[in-house]
């Protein structure tokens, strides 16, 4: 997950596993019962230890918070119960609601774009998918800055941006749009190349298969079969 620690970059891990409420708030009428269970293996698979999970059914959203008065209370209530230090959200929370949550929770807080980036994060093996998740990364957490990001700032080409009276925010905001658009051409020049390496294997008559599925739903142990290959295969939500 996203951590506040100025030494650390997009999808670096904490040292030590984050203890985590989670607050699993489904609004369809159609949401599985067991949406808050695979919500907590997405807490699991991201390295959170799981202190406390709450369900409800809001009657509407708050603009402001997401959640009720009272809905947040209970959250404050079991933040102090079970000396959590982060609270994850199985919604996507806007920035405003998001910052507003953190500020009355005292608490660091993710929605669920968020957890599934750090996911991505960790899993990621190739070039192109860690230029990808960075992006993803930054793209999803450039609105939400109100904290440092100074880190940034060792970056090649980050030293000097500061402009002439510039907040400390306006600066950070500055350096991850230029590393946002240093990852765009990058991905760009990675795009180039595989079209390219593509082209080629066209010319070569073997088909192509691709196997589609949702998370965990045997890919991964199906292609080992399938080519006797050695692919990880973990019961576990991302683990490829």
């Amino acid at each position: 997950m996203e951590t506040n620690n100025p030494q650390a970059r997009p999808g670096q891990r904490a040292a030590a596993a984050e203890r985590a409420v989670l607050v699993s708030l489904p609004f369809s009428r159609n949401s599985r019962d067991d949406d808050s269970v695979e919500f907590r293996r997405l807490a699991e698979a991201a390295g959170a230890q799981v202190c406390d999970v709450l369900c409800a059914r809001p009657r509407r959203i708050d603009a402001a918070t997401y959640v009720g008065t009272g809905k947040v209370e209970e959250i404050r209530e079991a933040i102090v119960r079970e000396d959590a230090n982060l609270v994850l959200v199985n919604q996507d929370l806007t920035p405003v609601q998001e910052r507003n949550l953190e500020k009355t929770l005292s608490c660091r807080v993710l929605d669920r774009t968020g957890l599934i980036l750090d996911i991505f994060a960790q899993r990621a093996r190739s070039h192109e998918g860690k230029l990808q998740v960075e992006l993803a990364q930054l793209e999803h957490l450039a609105t939400r800055l109100v904290r440092g990001w100074t880190h940034l700032e060792r970056q090649k080409g980050g030293i000097g941006l500061r402009g002439p009276g510039e907040t400390q925010l306006e600066t950070d905001r500055r350096l991850v749009r230029v590393r946002i658009r240093r990852l765009h051409r990058r991905l760009d020049k990675v795009r180039v190349q595989r079209a390219i390496r593509r082209k080629a294997r066209r010319k070569v008559p073997i088909a192509t298969v691709s196997l589609v599925g949702y998370t965990n739903a045997g890919k991964s142990s199906l292609f080992n079969r399938l080519t006797q290959a050695q692919v990880l295969v973990a019961d576990q939500l991302f683990a490829t």
